[in-house]
């Protein structure tokens, strides 16, 4: 089944290509298997109704699901370079389109934002927002510098991203050997404590750091665990504190509109640890849809 039953064809007008990547291998734990996720997050949208909250017919969004990235299990090299096709391919047929991912663990976004950022002109004012828990800004874990807890340091890595251009929001777990460089670094982010002060307060302190930084497009990274895992108990790694679905929604819906959006993606999703409701998958199916509203009704402005 396609995400909400998009075509796969990419024609001239299509804004959005959603894809899968179906790998988990380079997350730290066996537990969660995230390789099923992009499967079972299309399959809950045959369930869930054709308009966004703010109305819109999900009908009329010009969007394709092509399907999903093959990938060779323990092959990372390989991987990276087939993922990085995938994505240039899109481009060689509209080079306006938007790419949606569907992981997959958190690594997945890495070969994602290389492809999209190589492809972008305009890289001095191209930033990457996360949503995660953690800050993933190991060096290296187990003696490889590919993980899902290194990914955020493997995207600093670019020589066009640097600590003015990338923030991690949602943090609430943070190893000391990954603080101690990111404060060498003087990489900025966001706790999940500070909701306490307000949402409002919350969303112009992620506005003011790109603004200051003359940023006017990004790249949005969400791992499920940045939400609370009372209503995303789908994951591996289940932190409490966390957004709710709501206050998501509201920041993403506020990013929107002050930046444009080039590409996103969901990864982390679990669905082997879901409730039986699959109250994950639906949560992630319903972001994603919401996302794809709040950037296309930007575009129509």
């Amino acid at each position: 089944m396609k995400f909400f039953d998009f075509g796969e064809k990419i024609e001239q007008d299509t804004q959005f290509v959603i894809f899968g990547i179906p790998w988990d291998y380079l997350t730290s734990i066996d537990l969660p298997n995230s390789s099923i996720a992009p499967e079972k997050i299309r399959n809950v949208t045959n369930d869930i109704g054709w308009t966004t909250e703010l109305g819109d017919h999900i009908t009329k969004f010009k969007v394709v699901d092509v399907g999903d990235v093959p990938i060779e299990k323990a092959n990372i090299e390989t991987n990276i370079r087939t993922i990085k096709k995938f994505i240039n391919d899109f481009y060689k047929k509209n080079q306006n389109i938007i790419p949606i991912m569907i992981g997959g663990d958190h690594f997945c976004s890495y070969p994602v934002i290389k492809a999209i950022g190589d492809n972008f002109e305009k890289k001095n004012e191209f930033g990457i927002l996360i949503f995660d828990s953690h800050l993933d800004f190991y060096q290296e874990l187990d003696k490889s510098v590919y993980s899902h807890a290194t990914v955020s340091h493997r995207i600093y890595d670019f020589e066009y991203i640097n600590n003015k251009n990338l923030l991690v929001v949602g943090t609430r777990d943070v190893d000391i050997p990954e603080l101690e460089l990111a404060e060498s670094e003087n990489i900025e982010y966001i706790s999940a404590y500070h909701l306490i002060e307000g949402l409002e307060n919350y969303i112009e302190k992620i506005i003011g750091f790109f603004k200051k930084s003359s940023i006017k497009y990004l790249y949005v990274s969400i791992d499920i665990d940045a939400l609370d895992p009372s209503i995303a108990p789908g994951t591996g790694f289940a932190i409490p504190g966390g957004f709710s679905y709501r206050e998501l929604w509201k920041i993403l819906k506020e990013i929107s509109k002050n930046f444009e959006i080039i590409g996103f993606d969901l990864v982390e999703v679990a669905p082997n640890l879901d409730l039986d409701n699959k109250m994950t998958c639906n949560l992630a199916a319903k972001v994603i849809i919401e996302l794809i509203s709040f950037i296309s009704n930007r575009k129509i402005q």
